[in-house]
């Protein structure tokens, strides 16, 4: 069954050890307005797979982060969360792949749901073909010679 949360309030997500972000829901409007972030519009023509994801996890957060703990500037100051410092953060590797898995996918897994099989038949041979041939037809043999 799935579970709609018609508060969309914003809420924390521990990130990595000692850092949490408080975070918009992942909605419909959010991810559109991602897609739009001038800077996807801006990727070179066949840009890499790996350029686009990190674009798209850069546009997606500067969106939905609205307030962090855990991070500071170079003397130990809370930084404030800003679109630059959100970018600086997301180039952090463990940060990006904690933004992804924790946020991001919980709604590609939302969608995958609903694009799922149907359920196999049961038992381990349900969906199998027969190759044994009929025990009344006898085995054809070499001629003995």
């Amino acid at each position: 069954m799935l579970t709609l949360d018609l508060t969309n309030a914003p809420s924390w997500c521990d990130l990595i050890p000692g850092v949490r972000v408080k975070l918009r829901p992942l909605t419909t409007a959010l991810m559109v307005a991602a897609r739009g972030d001038p800077t996807i519009a801006g990727l070179p023509e066949g840009a890499a797979t790996e350029e686009a994801a990190l674009a798209m996890a850069k546009a997606l957060a500067r969106r939905a982060i609205l307030d962090w703990e855990g991070i500071g500037d170079a003397e130990g100051k809370p930084l404030p969360v800003s679109p630059e410092a959100i970018d600086a953060l997301l180039d952090l590797w463990p940060a990006f792949e904690a933004f992804q898995t924790s946020y991001v996918a919980k709604a590609l897994l939302l969608d995958a749901e609903k694009n799922g099989s149907a359920p196999s038949p049961t038992g381990s041979s349900a969906g199998a073909k027969a190759t044994a041939r009929p025990a009344e037809q006898p085995v054809p043999t070499a001629p003995h010679g």
